[in-house]
């Protein structure tokens, strides 16, 4: 994609808006490649159009109706992306390692890529609650029109009729959406995770406790913070584990390849998540393994997200390529 010439981006401040339509194309496809796509196409339809901005309407909500439009056009190619519980029941410890194209998943995005730094505290924490991996999930089982009313109504609080003109429909059609919409997103039953921005103070100690079982790998006091009905999924694999029982006996088992791990902090998708460097077999650094991302419910770790390609995500959420010993 051809990017803007820096003098146009600086003449209309694009680059201030940046996040905030990053934030919005993720949502609108689950990717954060493809939302990169969706936001360089975005400044060039912009940058082509300035001279028909009449200005009823900030900069930022100009660009977001273009976005819209942008991943509009996007989704009329693609398929619907997942998690591995959206393609099947729980398998036994012993399922197959069956691994899908990396457009099949949903991808995790760096809050700091998302959420723009220059709204209020209320605000983000909104903007973070909307880029959760449950709510990217849901949203997925929208159609593309249906996904575009509930985020400008629902996440940018836009009315009706602005949301009727950037979709070039009526009101009425709108509101239709919307309803649907919001059936559809309520039929899932989002697990009620937990947020809290900054994070209380039982938070804390229980994302500690994580860390610390983790590496000592105790399973007695890692299970111990799990949910009863926790969850471990690996994309890009199928295969995913639901309870104590499978994912104890799964650490213990074919993921026992953990065991010796190190975890770094970063934040991902509105949620606490970790880099997990692998112990190498022959004494050297620790190596990029899989970046964790965590859900919180009940005051347990409710699910327990590992992507798997390290390649792409580590250099995204600017964690090191290796730990020493």
């Amino acid at each position: 994609m051809k990017d803007l010439p820096d003098s146009g981006k600086q003449a209309f401040g694009f680059e201030a808006h940046r996040s905030a339509l990053m934030g919005h194309c993720y949502r609108m496809l689950g990717s954060v490649s493809e939302a990169d796509d969706a936001v360089q196409e975005t400044m060039v339809r912009a940058w082509r159009a300035m001279d028909r901005f009449e200005g009823r309407a900030s900069p930022r909500t100009w660009l977001y109706s273009i976005a819209t439009r942008v991943c509009l056009d996007a989704l009329s190619a693609s398929g619907r992306r997942a998690r591995p519980m959206e393609l099947g029941p729980a398998y036994s410890i012993d399922g197959p390692l069956t691994p899908l194209p990396a457009n099949s998943w949903i991808e995790p995005i760096p809050d700091a890529l998302a959420v723009p730094s220059d709204v209020d505290p209320s605000e983000q924490v909104s903007l973070r609650q909307s880029i959760r991996l449950a709510f990217l999930a849901a949203l997925q089982h929208l159609p593309p029109k249906q996904r575009a009313v509930l985020l400008l109504a629902e996440v940018l609080g836009w009315p009706a009729t602005e949301i009727a003109e950037t979709l070039e429909t009526s009101v009425a059609s709108v509101n239709s959406a919307l309803q649907r919409a919001r059936a559809t997103v309520s039929d899932l039953r989002l697990e009620d995770t937990e947020f809290r921005v900054p994070q209380s103070d039982a938070q804390v100690a229980l994302l500690n406790r994580y860390v610390d079982a983790f590496e000592r790998y105790d399973m007695d006091a890692f299970t111990a913070i799990l949910h009863e009905e926790v969850t471990l999924s690996m994309p890009p694999y199928t295969l995913w584990l639901e309870g104590h029982a499978s994912i104890r006996g799964w650490f213990l088992g074919r993921g026992a390849v953990c065991r010796g791990s190190r975890l770094v902090r970063t934040e991902a998708c509105g949620s606490p998540a970790y880099g997990q460097y692998h112990a190498s077999s022959d004494g050297g650094p620790f190596k990029p393994w899989s970046l964790i991302v965590l859900e919180l419910s009940g005051g347990r770790i409710a699910a327990m997200t590992h992507f798997l390609d390290t390649e792409a995500l580590f250099p995204r959420f600017g964690l090191p390529q290796e730990l020493p010993r």
